[in-house]
């Protein structure tokens, strides 16, 4: 008699569940039906950065069952560090708020600078449409500088870069760190165009510039043989273009794990380019409602021919997976991120 009341009572149970099941699923497959999702743009309007983020919303629309609307704030302030601070501590964790910021919100984190107020680790990292920067270590040819060996041997070079803390300033500075290039001089203080027509009129000698930007903006350059490249630093380091494919890598030159953890370190500052971030209450089936939405649209054709557009140039996709890993990665220890901070800032490159 037990056996069989006991027995009814599990048919029951699981007769209610298969009941309820599809409601289950419907509900939460078609929450965001008839709903408006905000992105909030850590970053001022009309940007590369802007950009890049309007050429995934139309697909996440697509790929979001339900296809809810998709609206746009901006929140300029801080490097991205308002709009981290809003999406970690201030913004509902509904789902239906997603941050957009730039690498500098990881940076800051990373580095301990004054009012970063949330947490990486807690933060839900879920893609970016752009992921690759390979940056190329180049001397203009009447220099003289013609071969990486010279360059080696050449003391006093004076390497040119936007300001102090810029992306460029803080990989030409840790390249020539890493090749161990002597008695290095900055010059700071240029626009990108202003930095391009110094280095062909000889106020400097050596740049960093991406692989992208020489190829798109500086072509003439290698046609007509105005530059020497010497070393890349390739962030990833696979995707780069067939050109430069026969320049030796930087990793190649780091002799200790003081140095390879330094580069290490600005690739997966690098890799994050413009993430997508969640807060980190989201409920996790949203939050990978969320990750394959973007999963997708990283796959459709036309979400690069609208990239393109909007951008004028390739996107470089980050999943999900490779989003949170790069962030996973990153050296965090004390005396690394001391070290970085140096490279980062208005002193001489510390000693080898």
């Amino acid at each position: 008699m037990k056996t069989r009341i006991m027995t009814r009572i599990l048919c029951s149970a699981l007769l209610t569940q298969l009941v309820l099941l599809p409601d289950l699923l419907y509900s939460q497959s078609d929450f965001y039906r008839g709903k408006t999702i905000t992105i909030i743009h850590g970053r001022s309007a009309g940007g590369s950065g802007d950009f890049r983020a309007r050429a995934v919303a139309p697909f996440l629309q697509k790929y979001i069952p339900g296809n809810p609307t998709i609206v746009h704030e901006h929140m300029d302030g801080a490097g991205g560090r308002k709009a981290a601070n809003h999406i970690f501590n201030t913004a509902r964790p509904d789902g239906l708020t997603i941050g957009s910021v730039g690498s500098g919100v990881v940076v800051s984190a990373v580095l301990g600078e004054t009012g970063v107020h949330y947490d990486l680790d807690k933060l839900h990292f879920v893609g970016s449409p752009y992921s690759a920067t390979h940056y190329v270590l180049l001397t203009r040819r009447e220099a003289g500088l013609t071969t990486l060996d010279k360059l080696l041997q050449a003391s006093g070079v004076r390497l040119g870069a936007q300001s102090v803390g810029h992306s460029n300033y803080n990989v030409g500075r840790i390249m020539a760190w890493v090749l161990g290039l002597k008695e290095i001089r900055d010059v700071t203080g240029f626009s990108n165009p202003e930095r391009r027509v110094a280095l062909m009129r000889g106020e400097i000698d050596a740049i960093a510039v991406s692989d992208s930007g020489l190829l798109d903006r500086q072509a003439e350059w290698l046609e007509k043989g105005l530059v020497d490249l010497h070393v890349i630093f390739a962030v990833p380091r696979d995707n780069k273009h067939p050109r430069f494919h026969t320049l030796p890598e930087i990793d190649g030159f780091a002799k200790t794990e003081r140095e390879r953890k330094i580069v290490n370190m600005f690739r997966n500052f690098s890799l994050t380019g413009s993430p997508f971030i969640l807060p980190p209450a989201m409920p996790k089936d949203r939050v990978e409602i969320i990750k394959e939405a973007l999963r997708k649209s990283f796959k459709d054709p036309a979400f690069f021919e609208e990239y393109r557009k909007l951008v004028g140039d390739d996107p470089t996709p980050l999943t999900p997976e490779a989003n949170e890993k790069a962030i996973r990665d990153l050296p965090r220890d004390a005396e690394t991120v001391e070290l970085y901070k140096k490279f980062a800032g208005p002193g001489p490159i510390p000693p080898r």
